[in-house]
Parts: structure tokens; sequence; C-alpha cells
């Protein structure tokens, strides 16, 4: 999956660096999605089914009958004010602590703003401390600026793991329903990495687009709110730098995301997305104001859970029937995806991969969530896209996928 030579032949001076290391995997992923034929596993795409048009679209009347063409023009870096300001308020009841508009910036999406914190952040050779396995939205985000990794593996009383932290820029987590995995870091870790983080001195970027995706259960309190728990009223300043979205409670096509943190990194983030964008969708900015002032996102996410947790059973009960000989996993309390683990670990995804696509289903293999790409044993397969019936005949193919890369490793074929 990574680019081939013929990609990148040119008879002019060379691509940079970063583009030649890089790969187009979620490219194909979101192309093998749209061929009916296939069953894709892979992306980690909501059930468009679920998306409320009605809603958006008496969304997008009011929008323009209430701000006019303030809604279509260029404007501010941080975004449409009245939003920045309900997302203040949302957070403040969120995370029982008063968050400011200066604590927020406004995003396309919740990737627009990983890519702004490596622009901050991140100079060639940093240390970043990265929970284990990866997003890999996140490492292409940074990819550009060249960072190098340190796995954040929960032994949080290593002195070699605290050492990283004084070393490192910042630490990443998704704490809330991981991508890829779909775990759900314990409340007593979090609070371990915290506290930890705050004797290092260093930034917490915390990744939090699956929170309204309980499906057993429910996710506790954030790192951020466990953090403004200790600090005084007034606007938040302290080291974790939260990201929001609605792209995965409501829809990923209005692309708004958020920030929240501390002002003067809010100050730098702005800076950084003004030479990026110069302003992100004042006009979806509007309707998604208009759409949470209206109550709809109470109403649909209780039917998206609904739907989400009846597809995630079926999920589980089909790799059940078809895949447990060679594949083990938790069953994910919330988020969108199982984390398949081969029992063997000579068990190669990248190889069954492409047994995959000859069978007409894809997934995506763990090795793209591993920066330095040596994770190959697993997979992560997402179970909101598709139906129940449409699920369970991607796991038949999956399963005709490793008995021919099976047969073909033992025969020394591949």
């Amino acid at each position: 999956m990574s680019l081939s030579q013929a990609d990148l032949s040119t008879d002019r001076p060379p691509f940079s660096h970063w583009i030649r290391t890089s790969n187009n995997v979620t490219q194909q992923f979101l192309a093998i999605g749209g061929q009916p034929d296939f069953v894709s596993l892979a992306g980690g795409l909501p059930a468009s089914e679920l998306y409320p048009v009605d809603a958006i679209k008496l969304a997008s009347t009011r929008a323009l009958e209430r701000w006019g063409s303030a809604a279509l023009e260029y404007g501010p870096v941080e975004g449409f004010p009245a939003l920045r300001a309900a997302i203040a308020e949302r957070m403040s009841k969120e995370h029982r602590h008063r968050f400011g508009i200066e604590n927020i910036l406004l995003t396309t999406g919740a990737m627009q703003g990983l890519d702004l914190i490596g622009k901050v952040l991140i100079d060639p050779g940093d240390l970043i401390v990265a929970q284990f396995p990866t997003y890999l939205g996140a490492l292409d985000a940074w990819r550009t600026r060249r960072p190098s990794y340190r796995k954040l593996d929960w032994n949080l009383d290593d002195p070699d793991f605290l050492l990283s932290l004084r070393k490192a820029k910042f630490v990443y987590t998704v704490p809330n329903y991981s991508n890829p995995t779909g775990a759900l870091v314990p409340q007593n870790v979090r609070g371990g990495l915290l506290s930890r983080v705050i004797e290092a001195n260093t930034w917490l970027v915390e990744d939090d687009p699956y929170l309204p995706l309980q499906l057993t259960g429910a996710a506790g309190p954030s790192i951020l709110a466990a953090d403004a728990a200790t600090r005084s009223e007034g606007a938040y300043d302290g080291p974790v730098i939260y990201l929001g979205t609605l792209s995965k409670s409501v829809a990923p096509g209005l692309r708004v995301g958020w920030v929240v943190a501390e002002p003067k990194i809010i100050q730098l983030l702005a800076l950084a997305k003004q030479c990026s964008d110069l302003s992100s969708s004042m006009f979806s900015q509007a309707v998604a104001l208009e759409f949470l002032e209206s109550g709809a996102e109470a109403e649909i996410i209780p039917r998206t859970v609904a739907c989400y947790r009846e597809r995630r059973d079926a999920l589980c009960a089909a790799a059940q029937a078809l895949l447990s000989e060679w594949f083990e996993w938790e069953v994910p309390p919330g988020g969108m995806f199982l984390w398949a683990k081969g029992r063997s670990p000579a068990f190669d995804t990248n190889q069954l991969y492409s047994f995959a696509l000859r069978e007409k289903v894809a997934f995506v293999p763990s090795s793209v969530f591993d920066p330095d790409g040596a994770l190959i044993n697993a997979m992560r397969i997402n179970f909101t896209r598709n139906t129940p019936d449409r699920l369970e005949e991607g796991v038949r193919r999956l399963r005709r996928a490793v008995e021919r890369y099976l047969s073909e490793v033992s025969n020394g074929e591949t």
C-alpha cells in the first residue's frame, strides 16, 4: 500500500521526502468502499443511511435566514463566533469547568486539528509518545514533520517511560474506544498518565471523536475533565489539548471539528490555520450551530448507538463462528472497530490483504498503525458501515481469504 515508483517517477526535481515515504492507504479504502461488489470492512465511516438529512436541510435554511451573507463569507480564522461560544458552553457542561471562547478553535474536522498541532509543536526529529497501535490519520498528519515515536504501552512506572515523557513534545492518546483497537482506557490509568504528563511538564493531546458511540456502559470523564477539575475558575490553562468532532455523531460531510486548549495554544494553532486554509467554511459552521441548537443531535445519537450495537454484535458473532480459529479479540465497548489479533505472531496481515482483495473484501492491516510498520499480525475491521447480513458476508469472504493465504504459505507460494 506504499506509493509505487511509478507514482513517484518524474523527469523534473524529485518530490519531497515525506511524500516519498508516505502511503495511499486511506485513498484505497475510500475507493474500495465505493465498489458495490466489494464488502469493505476497512474504512472508518459512519452508516450513511443514519445521516440526519432532513434535520440538516432545516438547519441550512435556518442558517441562511438567521445569518444571511455572513454564513457565505470568509470568517475569523478561529471559526464562526457563535459556534465557538456554543462549543465552549457544551464543553463547560460536559466537563464541569468553565471553558471560554478563548479556549476554542473550530477546524475542518478533527483531522485538521491534528495537522495544526503538528505544525505548532513538532520540529524534525522531535519525540511523540503515542498510544499504540496509533491512529493512522495522526501518523499521516505528522508525517511531513518527520518526528520520532515512543510507544505508549501504559507501563507508566517504567523509568525509561518517564524519561521519554520529559523529552517528548507531547503525548497522543485516544482513550475512548481507540482507533484502531476500540479499547476504552480505564479511568485510573488515564489519571496516572495525566499525573506523569504534569510531572514531565509536557502536553497531552486527547483525541476524542468516538465519545458519542458508547455501545456498552459509559466512557466516564475525559482526561481534560480530570485536569480541569483541579484548576481554578476561569479560562482553562492546563496541558491537555482536546479534539472533538461532529463527523462520527452527526455527519462527516459537515467537516466541523474543534480544539479545546489553553488560550496561547489556541492562538498559535490559529496562526498555523491561517497559513493552511485562511478560514474554514462559515456556512458549514452556521449549519452545525443551528443543528445543535435544534436538539436534533440528542434525538439521533440513541438510534445511531442502537444500530451500531446490533452491527457490532453481528460482526463479533460471525467472527466467532468463522475466524476464531486464527484470531482473537475483545468485544469493543464503543466506537467503530474490532481489533482482531492473529493467534500466531507469524500471521502476516499484509500478505493476507492481497488474498482478501481477490475475495472482494477489505480490512486494514495492522502495520499501518505502527510508526515502524513492524506490527503485522492483526487487522482492524469496521462494523458501522454495513448491515448485519453484509457484515456476515464480509466475514465469510475473509475466511476464504485466510484459508487461501494459509494454503499458499504452507506450500511456500507466497
